[in-house]
């Protein structure tokens, strides 16, 4: 398969907006920027169209796909019924990295849901996303675009090297704007519960629906054959091919640790500040503080670590709230839990 790269600056490129709307509606494959990361699209409504999503990215049968929409409008037809909270949920943070967790309807084919009874639902605030969206005229199902387990993509580059000659169309609109997935919230457990963290953080949820559980998932491994809610609570993700391994303590017994291992295959992901602190060559993700720069910048660090040919990445650890549970989240994973508490 030959895949055609296309470069759409803006929602007023029509021409380009409705070509990818109809590889589409065709049933072919469409890589399409979002605010959170680049997301594979097919057709939610076409079983074939969606199962070739799996394929192309290598990715478990059991692993759900998010649905994403451009208009309230398409959400009734997905799901059993919309609760106030769900209605609450999407007033506060749609469009944007939100996904709701609901009982599916039956228009809903079991390819998108994994067998699950339910179906993750968002509506990307990326305006690109929007319209190659209404350009289709359908919901896309669409996880990350990268191949299964990989650092996801938050550039059409990334893409570029994980699915072409895999896919029909790779659409560049530029760079991820908050660079981790979407938030994922189950609202068909008795109270609310997060299943992914993400750009709508913890709090935020909290601010709207109050009392919110927190999966053992999202900082800690499921249990052997339990069958994943939503995308990226089961398998390691976001891995590299470099082994990760996550440090926590102060700057200087980093660096002392960081001395066991060879200068010239280790690279150090550390903060705004702290480069000095290594002999080893560096990269930093922000301030301390800044969790939304750890985020932007989490993924690209990742892959730039495979493409200058690091055996191992030494990170770090970011904090457990707002935004830097999602970047812990994505990390541990990343790391295969391995975590080096100094």
């Amino acid at each position: 398969m030959k895949t055609e790269f296309l470069k759409i600056n803006s929602v007023c490129e029509t021409d380009k907006l409705r070509h990818a709307g109809e590889v589409l509606r065709r049933g072919g494959l469409c890589g399409m920027p979002t605010e959170t990361v680049y997301g594979l699209a097919a057709n939610a409504l076409d079983e074939a169209a969606v199962r070739k999503i799996f394929a192309a990215k290598g990715r478990p049968q059991d692993n759900p796909l998010i649905v994403h929409i451009a208009d309230l409008s398409q959400w009734p037809a997905l799901v059993r019924e919309i609760p106030p909270r769900a209605e609450a949920l999407a007033k506060a943070f749609w469009p944007g990295p939100l996904t709701i967790i609901l009982p599916k309807s039956g228009r809903v084919p079991d390819a998108v849901s994994c067998g699950l009874a339910t179906v993750a639902v968002r509506m990307p605030s990326h305006p690109i996303a929007a319209a190659i969206i209404r350009a289709a005229g359908v919901p896309l199902a669409a996880p990350s675009a990268n191949l299964s387990g990989k650092p996801s993509p938050t550039t059409a580059a990334h893409v570029l090297h994980d699915m072409d000659g895999r896919i029909d169309l790779i659409v560049d609109g530029g760079a991820c704007s908050v660079g981790v997935e979407s938030t994922v919230v189950t609202l068909c457990t008795e109270r609310p519960r997060l299943l992914r963290p993400g750009g709508v953080t913890l709090e935020m949820l909290q601010s709207v629906l109050g009392e919110v559980d927190v999966d053992k998932a999202v900082l800690g491994e499921t249990d052997a054959g339990e069958r994943p809610a939503s995308p990226g609570m089961k398998y390691k993700h976001y891995s590299p091919d470099a082994d990760v391994r996550l440090v926590r303590g102060s700057v200087e017994r980093f660096s002392a640790y960081a001395a066991s291992f060879p200068l010239r295959e280790t690279l150090i992901l550390c903060f705004d500040g702290e480069e000095s602190a290594f002999p080893n060559e560096t990269m930093t993700i922000g301030a301390p503080s800044d969790a939304e720069a750890h985020a932007h910048c989490i993924f690209r660090a990742l892959r730039d670590a495979d493409a200058r040919g690091f055996r191992t990445v030494l990170v770090h650890c970011p904090g457990e709230r707002g935004v830097d549970l999602a970047v812990l989240n994505r990390l541990l994973r990343a790391a295969a839990f391995q975590v080096i508490d100094l």
